[in-house]
């Protein structure tokens, strides 16, 4: 058999190192990369053909065209990640304050919430008729919201 066979131990501890290296310097190249050709889109001050051009340049030089537009542009990359991070955080508080404001809830389902805290046996029926009179008489309402009308009804049997 005229093949070599390599095995482990035909390849050396130090050029391991090295191949590593290279694997995670061409990872962090593609990474800055990509991160250049979104910031080209993401960019509100430029024009379409100004991100036409730079596109075209880091795709087609693309070791020159990403090291110019660090150059040339890299502060301002910073500046605007952070920008749509927060923008990006307050649309997700808005979102949660809206999501935990909640729909109101109307009388029925406060009296089948109420009944069944009364049939787990958390309250007495004397609570449970009390509580009830403030939800049918509007009292519980008008406590949640200021705009819910407050006007009394009489309970029912």
């Amino acid at each position: 058999m005229s093949t070599q066979i390599y095995l482990a131990y035909d390849y050396p501890l130090l050029s391991a190192f090295w191949t590593m290296l290279w694997f995670f310097l061409w990872i962090l190249w593609f990474i800055l990369l990509f991160r250049v050709i979104v910031d080209i889109f993401r960019d509100d001050d430029m024009g379409g053909w100004a991100k036409a051009g730079w596109l075209i340049f880091v795709l087609v030089v693309p070791f020159l065209g990403v090291l110019v537009y660090v150059i040339a542009r890299g502060r301002d990359m910073g500046k605007r990640e952070i920008a749509q991070a927060r923008s990006q955080q307050e649309a997700f508080d808005s979102y949660v304050r809206e999501a935990a404001r909640g729909a109101p809830t109307s009388s029925v389902d406060e009296l089948a919430k109420l009944s069944e805290i009364r049939a787990r046996g958390d309250i007495t029926d004397d609570e449970f008729r009390r509580a009830k009179e403030l939800i049918l008489s509007g009292a519980g309402q008008a406590q949640r919201s200021a705009t819910a009308p407050t006007t009394p009804t009489t309970p029912a049997p």
